[in-house]
Protein backbone atom coordinates (compact mmCIF):
# COMPACT_ATOMS: atom_id res chain seq x y z
CA UNK A 1 0.00 0.00 0.00
CA UNK A 2 0.96 3.33 -1.08
CA UNK A 3 0.98 6.61 1.43
CA UNK A 4 0.79 9.63 0.04
CA UNK A 5 1.75 12.49 2.31
CA UNK A 6 0.23 16.04 1.44
CA UNK A 7 2.31 19.28 1.45
CA UNK A 8 0.01 20.14 4.41
CA UNK A 9 1.22 17.82 6.34
CA UNK A 10 5.01 18.61 5.37
CA UNK A 11 4.01 22.03 6.36
CA UNK A 12 2.79 21.15 9.53
CA UNK A 13 5.84 19.11 10.19
CA UNK A 14 8.01 21.14 9.52
CA UNK A 15 6.52 23.90 11.66
CA UNK A 16 6.51 21.61 14.68
CA UNK A 17 10.26 21.40 14.13
CA UNK A 18 10.86 24.96 14.17
CA UNK A 19 8.77 25.84 16.90
CA UNK A 20 11.80 23.58 18.75
CA UNK A 21 14.55 25.35 17.43
CA UNK A 22 16.52 27.96 19.96
CA UNK A 23 16.17 30.95 17.62
CA UNK A 24 12.61 30.50 17.12
CA UNK A 25 12.45 29.84 21.02
CA UNK A 26 14.02 33.21 21.38
CA UNK A 27 11.60 34.68 18.82
CA UNK A 28 8.60 33.48 21.04
CA UNK A 29 10.16 35.01 23.94
CA UNK A 30 9.65 38.31 23.30
CA UNK A 31 6.61 38.07 20.46
CA UNK A 32 4.45 36.50 22.27
CA UNK A 33 5.59 35.61 26.40
CA UNK A 34 6.58 38.39 27.72
CA UNK A 35 3.71 40.38 26.14
CA UNK A 36 1.30 38.04 27.31
CA UNK A 37 3.20 38.10 31.05
CA UNK A 38 2.18 42.07 31.11
CA UNK A 39 -1.19 41.24 29.43
CA UNK A 40 -2.21 38.73 32.07
CA UNK A 41 -0.79 41.23 35.11
CA UNK A 42 -2.95 43.96 33.95
CA UNK A 43 -5.99 41.50 33.87
CA UNK A 44 -5.34 39.78 37.66
CA UNK A 45 -4.08 43.33 38.80
CA UNK A 46 -7.09 43.74 41.28
CA UNK A 47 -6.72 40.77 42.55
CA UNK A 48 -2.42 40.70 42.51
CA UNK A 49 -3.35 44.17 44.76
CA UNK A 50 -5.14 42.51 47.54
CA UNK A 51 -4.09 39.18 47.33
CA UNK A 52 -3.09 38.17 50.90
CA UNK A 53 -2.30 34.63 51.81
CA UNK A 54 -3.98 33.89 55.25
CA UNK A 55 -7.68 33.31 53.67
CA UNK A 56 -9.17 31.26 51.39
CA UNK A 57 -11.11 33.33 49.52
CA UNK A 58 -8.69 35.54 48.16
CA UNK A 59 -7.75 31.92 45.90
CA UNK A 60 -11.16 32.09 44.78
CA UNK A 61 -10.98 35.85 43.46
CA UNK A 62 -7.52 34.87 41.81
CA UNK A 63 -9.76 31.28 40.15
CA UNK A 64 -12.71 33.64 39.77
CA UNK A 65 -11.09 36.45 37.69
CA UNK A 66 -9.54 33.38 35.48
CA UNK A 67 -12.82 32.13 34.68
CA UNK A 68 -14.05 35.43 33.61
CA UNK A 69 -11.46 35.41 30.75
CA UNK A 70 -11.91 32.00 29.85
CA UNK A 71 -15.85 32.45 29.64
CA UNK A 72 -15.10 35.51 27.38
CA UNK A 73 -13.06 33.16 25.50
CA UNK A 74 -15.09 29.84 24.97
CA UNK A 75 -18.63 32.47 24.20
CA UNK A 76 -16.96 34.69 21.56
CA UNK A 77 -14.02 32.49 19.88
CA UNK A 78 -14.63 29.24 20.39
CA UNK A 79 -14.40 26.82 17.28
CA UNK A 80 -16.69 24.58 19.00
CA UNK A 81 -20.51 24.17 17.83
CA UNK A 82 -23.16 25.97 19.76
CA UNK A 83 -24.78 23.32 21.31
CA UNK A 84 -21.96 22.37 23.43
CA UNK A 85 -20.02 25.14 23.43
CA UNK A 86 -22.95 27.90 25.12
CA UNK A 87 -23.75 24.56 27.56
CA UNK A 88 -20.31 25.05 28.67
CA UNK A 89 -20.64 29.31 28.85
CA UNK A 90 -23.71 28.23 31.10
CA UNK A 91 -21.89 26.59 33.84
CA UNK A 92 -18.71 28.92 34.08
CA UNK A 93 -20.81 32.00 34.44
CA UNK A 94 -22.37 29.89 37.53
CA UNK A 95 -19.23 29.19 38.93
CA UNK A 96 -18.59 32.94 38.40
CA UNK A 97 -21.93 33.87 39.99
CA UNK A 98 -20.94 30.68 43.23
CA UNK A 99 -17.87 32.25 43.91
CA UNK A 100 -18.52 35.86 44.13
CA UNK A 101 -21.34 34.77 46.61
CA UNK A 102 -18.66 33.20 48.48
CA UNK A 103 -15.91 36.07 48.06
CA UNK A 104 -18.17 38.38 49.71
CA UNK A 105 -20.13 36.70 52.01
CA UNK A 106 -23.23 37.84 51.17
CA UNK A 107 -25.48 34.92 52.27
CA UNK A 108 -27.30 36.85 54.99
CA UNK A 109 -28.76 39.58 52.20
CA UNK A 110 -30.05 36.45 50.51
CA UNK A 111 -31.33 34.84 52.92
CA UNK A 112 -33.29 37.93 54.19
CA UNK A 113 -34.61 38.35 50.24
CA UNK A 114 -36.51 35.29 51.47
CA UNK A 115 -37.54 35.83 54.83
CA UNK A 116 -37.06 39.49 55.47
CA UNK A 117 -34.39 41.93 56.97
CA UNK A 118 -32.95 41.30 60.47
CA UNK A 119 -34.57 43.14 63.58
CA UNK A 120 -32.16 45.28 64.87
CA UNK A 121 -32.71 46.69 68.07
CA UNK A 122 -30.25 49.15 70.48
CA UNK A 123 -28.81 47.76 73.05
CA UNK A 124 -28.75 49.20 76.90
CA UNK A 125 -26.31 48.55 79.51
CA UNK A 126 -28.41 47.80 82.56
CA UNK A 127 -26.44 48.18 85.93
CA UNK A 128 -26.59 45.24 88.23
CA UNK A 129 -28.21 45.83 91.42
CA UNK A 130 -25.83 42.81 93.34
CA UNK A 131 -22.98 44.36 92.00
CA UNK A 132 -22.51 48.43 92.00
CA UNK A 133 -20.48 49.78 89.40
CA UNK A 134 -21.36 46.64 86.79
CA UNK A 135 -23.24 46.85 83.77
CA UNK A 136 -24.70 44.01 81.70
CA UNK A 137 -25.62 44.24 78.30
CA UNK A 138 -29.02 44.37 77.50
CA UNK A 139 -30.40 43.20 74.11
CA UNK A 140 -34.10 44.24 74.02
CA UNK A 141 -35.11 42.36 70.85
CA UNK A 142 -38.71 40.45 71.11
CA UNK A 143 -38.98 36.95 71.03
CA UNK A 144 -40.66 37.33 68.15
CA UNK A 145 -37.66 39.36 66.42
CA UNK A 146 -35.32 37.14 67.94
CA UNK A 147 -37.00 34.02 66.50
CA UNK A 148 -37.27 35.39 62.80
CA UNK A 149 -33.47 36.51 63.11
CA UNK A 150 -32.66 32.96 64.06
CA UNK A 151 -34.90 32.00 60.72
CA UNK A 152 -32.97 34.17 58.64
CA UNK A 153 -29.10 32.80 60.01
CA UNK A 154 -30.31 29.35 59.58
CA UNK A 155 -31.53 29.50 56.02
CA UNK A 156 -28.32 31.64 55.44
CA UNK A 157 -25.97 28.93 56.77
CA UNK A 158 -28.45 26.33 54.53
CA UNK A 159 -27.62 28.27 51.10
CA UNK A 160 -24.58 28.97 51.88
CA UNK A 161 -23.89 24.59 52.23
CA UNK A 162 -25.83 24.45 49.19
CA UNK A 163 -23.73 26.58 47.27
CA UNK A 164 -20.92 25.02 47.97
CA UNK A 165 -22.07 21.59 47.15
CA UNK A 166 -23.34 22.71 43.58
CA UNK A 167 -20.30 24.89 43.18
CA UNK A 168 -18.21 21.78 43.57
CA UNK A 169 -20.60 18.70 41.05
CA UNK A 170 -20.42 21.69 38.44
CA UNK A 171 -16.25 21.55 38.45
CA UNK A 172 -16.36 17.63 38.92
CA UNK A 173 -19.14 17.27 36.06
CA UNK A 174 -20.86 14.60 34.94
CA UNK A 175 -20.17 10.54 35.45
CA UNK A 176 -18.12 9.71 32.29
CA UNK A 177 -18.45 5.91 33.56
CA UNK A 178 -22.56 6.65 32.93
CA UNK A 179 -21.63 8.10 29.27
CA UNK A 180 -19.84 5.16 28.39
CA UNK A 181 -22.45 2.86 29.26
CA UNK A 182 -25.02 4.62 27.65
CA UNK A 183 -22.90 4.98 24.62
CA UNK A 184 -22.28 1.49 24.38
CA UNK A 185 -26.20 0.08 23.94
CA UNK A 186 -26.51 2.78 21.06
CA UNK A 187 -26.53 1.12 17.64
CA UNK A 188 -27.12 3.99 15.27
CA UNK A 189 -23.83 5.46 14.26
CA UNK A 190 -25.50 8.94 13.55
CA UNK A 191 -27.10 9.09 16.82
CA UNK A 192 -23.47 8.18 18.71
CA UNK A 193 -22.52 11.16 17.25
CA UNK A 194 -24.67 13.53 18.29
CA UNK A 195 -24.49 11.26 21.74
CA UNK A 196 -21.65 13.55 23.55
CA UNK A 197 -23.74 16.94 22.48
CA UNK A 198 -26.81 15.44 23.59
CA UNK A 199 -25.72 14.06 27.11
CA UNK A 200 -23.06 16.78 27.96
CA UNK A 201 -24.57 19.77 30.39
CA UNK A 202 -21.44 22.00 30.38
CA UNK A 203 -20.23 20.65 33.81
CA UNK A 204 -16.73 19.41 34.11
CA UNK A 205 -14.00 21.64 34.03
CA UNK A 206 -11.65 19.22 32.41
CA UNK A 207 -14.14 20.25 29.37
CA UNK A 208 -13.73 23.94 29.78
CA UNK A 209 -11.19 24.36 26.59
CA UNK A 210 -11.21 25.28 23.08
Amino acid sequence: MDVMIGDSFTKSLKRLIWHQHPVYKFYELFRYKIPMFFENFWFFRKELWSFRSWDYTFNLSLFRRSLEKTVDTIEFYGHEVDESRMKKVQKIKKVIELLNHITSDSYIEMAEKELGEIKHTDLEFEELPDNPGYVKLVDNKSPEESGHNKKVYDRSKQIEEQEWVELFSILKGQDMDEYSKLYNTLTDDKEKGNFWVKWFDGSGMKHWWD
